[in-house]
């Protein structure tokens, strides 16, 4: 029995080490139906900056503070717009002041056309009469019933009359004339008022853009400015991270990107954390090749032309694990290509979050990952 028993230990131990080798190699072998590549998580950089230059009078935030939409991250000082304003805010005033009296002029004006208009009907009757009065004294002289020297006298009254008519018609252009340039003058002080009116609104603005307001939530990165630093239009304050616009791009030859679809399932794992597996989406494939880029480090370099692939990571697992996002961690990506399952070892493995550390397991971090990683 001995003879027999000493034979089977080293075969035994061969079997080990072989089963051992055999699950390390096959775990670490991918599937045709799976294409790989490495990356970096890369997430959206928005700067907060000065849209005029000025003095930035406070900065609100470190590096590292979380920040949401709309919260303010600095402040610009306004004591000049300020003066500007109140400037504008008089013209405005002054403005208005002026169309109230060209307004009142207008209707004086106008009132004085309608004097003139009267008294030129008044000046038309008189010189009807004195010519029918000519006339009658006209027939009265052709009779010898009176003498010719009340003929000279009635037309000279004609003669009057028809200069005044034509002196009141004269003084009726001018009124109308000046209520025409009044009425002008009122548009443009009108035109004035809006401008005004504009001019307000544009320090206005101003002034409500001298508050730097964090257009979307995320991290900040970096503060680049501090309070009583003069910057100029369009000087940087700080730099925001969007937590929730994850993404990891990879190159992958023309052979596999030419059946990744948008929409397709990948995965991602970060050299930081090798065992935790991440759910992704794809939802950008380059249209056009391109040469391999020198960050490209796998087996697959060799072949010159490659296709950039975008996986995006959902926004609400990002949430959930928003303390612990990180951008600028290399890893690799996985997308499948095929029908065949995910892999164990790619089966989707999340860290519990820190508010349910406690109360639930890794397993449920993510609803529905048992599911995935069975398909």
């Amino acid at each position: 029995m001995r003879p027999r028993l000493t034979l089977l230990a080293p075969v035994a131990v061969v079997a080990v080490i072989l089963a051992v080798a055999w699950g390390r190699w096959g775990d670490d072998e991918l599937p045709p139906s799976i294409a790989a590549g490495n990356g970096r998580l890369e997430a959206e950089s928005i700067d907060i900056a000065t849209k005029s230059g000025g003095r930035l009078l406070a900065v609100n935030v470190r590096e590292g503070d979380t920040v949401a939409a709309g919260d303010e991250v600095g402040r610009m000082d306004t004591q000049t717009l300020q003066a500007q304003l109140r400037s504008a805010q008089a013209q405005s005033r002054q403005a208005q002041a002026a169309v109230a009296t060209l307004a009142s002029v207008v209707r004086q004006r106008e009132q004085a056309v309608r004097t003139v208009e009267a008294l030129a009907t008044q000046r038309a009757a008189e010189a009807a009469l004195a010519e029918r009065e000519l006339r009658r004294v006209s027939e009265l002289v052709a009779q010898n019933f009176i003498s010719p020297q009340q003929l000279d006298a009635a037309e000279s009254r004609v003669r009057a009359s028809r200069a005044a008519l034509e002196a009141v018609r004269s003084q009726r252009l001018e009124a109308e004339a000046a209520v025409a340039a009044t009425r002008s003058q009122l548009a443009e002080a009108n035109a004035a008022i809006e401008s005004a009116r504009a001019a307000v609104e544009r320090v206005q603005v101003e002034i409500a853009d001298a508050v730097l307001r964090a257009p979307r939530a995320g991290r900040v990165q970096t503060v680049l400015a501090h309070a009583g630093e003069v910057l100029a239009p369009g000087g940087r304050v700080a730099t925001l991270v969007d937590l929730t616009d994850v993404t990891m791009s990879f190159f992958l030859p023309e052979r596999a990107a030419g059946r990744v679809a948008i929409g397709s399932e990948a995965r991602l794992v970060l050299d930081a954390a090798p065992g935790v597996v991440i759910p992704a989406r794809v939802d950008f494939v380059a249209s056009v090749a391109q040469f391999t880029p020198k960050t490209v480090e796998t087996e697959s370099e060799r072949q010159k032309m490659v296709f950039k692939v975008q996986a995006r990571v959902a926004p609400e697992l990002l949430e959930r694990y928003r303390d612990q996002v990180k951008t600028g961690l290399p890893g690799m990506a996985y997308v499948r290509i095929g029908e065949e399952p995910w892999p164990v070892r790619l089966a989707v493995t999340l860290p519990v979050p820190a508010a349910s550390a406690t109360s639930a397991p890794a397993a449920a971090a993510l609803p529905g990952a048992a599911a995935s990683a069975a398909r």
